[in-house]
């Protein structure tokens, strides 16, 4: 059977054939098909390449980004440069420091290399590339796996996919709903706290990560104030601590908290954040409903639905152009708020949930110039939304 090919490849293989002044990175979360990609592209462009991983139980050094440097030296010739793909880089102790060096001292006169790096801490790319590397890489973000790529890999329904989500991983369990759960739960949710999170950034409560993560997938879509997150908590400590908490399941691209919108103030780090899981699969994982019960539960499957426009969203829209944010004022509310360049579109989610009160209405009076999507319930059709890059929908 043919590999799916998912469409960042060609913008990567485009990016690796030519020569350019910058490598390339691509980063994203696990299992959700980064190495795949890789391969993929050395493959579709014929030319000689080094492979490397260095997801090892013990961090390697900088001796071996040296090593696999000089490997691909010996590879590249005058008619062909050499590809090198250093998987998990983040592991690397000094990394971004020993590609600095090795980058910058190129010789103009030996045979080319072409870097590319892949990396699922984007919290520890991010800052060893902008401590050592800026203006050396072009950032490539690989998502979690949209409804698209998952029809198109696995025939799936929409429902299938927003019970399922988009482990690409994960599919061949999906014939049995309790091997499915287990795979996600401890071999991708857990690695991912483990190895990528835990492992590698100071945690003072690593207990308190776990629990705050499954509390976020218990309350998709819903907005939960620090205070109430804290009375659910055990050894919460402050709501301080929960924000950053937060903020690392939010680099791991595991969960999110949408702040508040307000045009024309800076962005309140106080106001209570509306939990988003990134991929669906995080949150039907945890509950003890089959796939026929949530779709058969009209309310859950509303918040799934809900739960997926907004990881649509987060793994979609580039954060350089875009910002996401949920409005509330009384009992009103509008789903999501999505702001590009100067242009704030408000989002309503018609996903049968009942007891929820719109309010684009009374959005649109407060910012007359805001624009307005309805989804589902009259609207863009769910399927036509998820089908669809989620940048189109917000161009001017």
């Amino acid at each position: 059977m043919k590999t799916f090919e998912r469409s960042i490849l060609a913008t990567l293989c485009k990016a690796l054939g030519k020569p350019l002044p910058v490598f390339q990175v691509l980063a994203g979360p696990r299992q959700v098909g980064k190495t795949t990609l890789a391969k993929q592209a050395i493959a579709r462009l014929g030319m000689p390449a080094v492979y490397a991983s260095a997801d090892a139980s013990l961090p390697p050094g900088p001796e071996w980004i040296e090593t696999q440097w000089r490997m691909a030296q010996l590879k590249a010739t005058d008619d062909a440069p050499a590809l090198l793909v250093l998987d998990e880089i983040q592991k690397v102790r000094g990394w971004a420091e020993t590609i600095k060096r090795l980058w910058d001292n190129r010789d103009p006169e030996q045979p080319e290399i072409r870097l590319l790096l892949l990396g699922s801490s984007v919290l520890l790319l991010r800052e060893g590339l902008a401590e050592s590397l800026a203006g050396r890489f072009f950032l490539h973000r690989c998502s979690h796996w949209s409804f698209s790529e998952c029809r198109a890999a696995f025939g799936w329904s929409l429902d299938r996919w927003l019970y399922f989500g988009g482990y690409p991983g994960a599919a061949v369990f999906t014939a049995n709903e309790s091997e499915w759960r287990q795979y996600v739960s401890e071999s991708l949710v857990e690695t991912v706290l483990a190895r990528d999170v835990l492992q590698l950034q100071r945690i003072a409560k690593p207990t308190l990560l776990r629990h705050l993560f499954a509390l976020a997938a218990c309350f998709p879509a819903q907005v939960l104030s620090y205070n109430k997150m804290l009375g659910q908590l055990h050894d919460a400590g402050n709501t301080t601590t929960l924000a950053h908490y937060l903020s690392l399941l939010e680099s791991a691209m595991l969960a999110s908290g949408l702040e508040a919108f307000w045009r024309g103030r800076a962005r309140k780090r106080g106001s209570s954040p509306k939990l988003i899981l990134w991929n669906n699969a995080l949150v039907t994982a945890v509950s003890p409903r089959t796939l026929e019960q949530s779709i058969q539960d009209s309310a859950w499957r509303g918040r799934l639905v809900e739960n997926a426009v907004g990881a649509h969203l987060l793994n979609g829209l580039s954060p350089a152009d875009h910002s996401i944010a949920y409005w509330r004022e009384g009992d009103k509310e509008v789903d999501f708020v999505v702001t590009a360049g100067a242009t704030d579109w408000a989002m309503e989610v018609k996903s049968g949930r009942e007891g929820k009160v719109t309010g684009l209405q009374a959005f649109r009076e407060r910012y007359p110039k805001s624009r307005a999507l309805l989804i589902g319930g009259g609207g863009i059709s769910l399927e036509d939304f998820f089908l669809s890059p989620a940048a189109d929908w917000f161009k001017t």
